[in-house]
């Protein structure tokens, strides 16, 4: 019994740290899109592998289209979702939230760089 507890607690550990996440959207900034309080599920594999707690990819095989809605890293250190609207130079990206009224976005703190993205959102309930 301990054992299988142990296993299914690994299990979920492994998936959540390299290949899915699941967070929750706090504030308006997406809406209609996604609302305060909507459960997202991350790909954290869409763009690459990174090893925990680093910054950088390890190994990055592709990068945000426009339109995917990513979940990033803020300047400000910050968890952030908004849609990517194109990279620039030197690999950043230009992100903006679909509630352009009420979005702190690319507009406020410019474009971010492809290693504060930590995946993109492949479902929204």
């Amino acid at each position: 019994m301990v054992r299988a507890v142990v296993l299914a607690f690994a299990v979920s550990a492994f998936l959540k740290l390299f290949l899915f996440d699941f967070i929750i959207a706090d504030g308006i900034s997406m809406e209609p899109s996604i609302r305060d309080g909507s459960l997202l599920v991350v790909n954290r594999l869409q763009y690459g592998f990174r090893v925990p707690g680093r910054s950088e990819y390890l190994i990055r095989w592709s990068v945000p289209q426009v339109g995917d809605i990513v979940i990033f890293y803020t300047p400000s250190g910050n968890i952030a979702v908004k849609r990517s609207k194109g990279p620039t130079e030197n690999g950043k990206f230009v992100v903006r939230g679909d509630n352009s009224l009420r979005s702190f976005d690319s507009r406020s703190y410019g474009p971010i760089p492809a290693d504060n993205i930590i995946g993109r959102v492949i479902g929204i309930r």
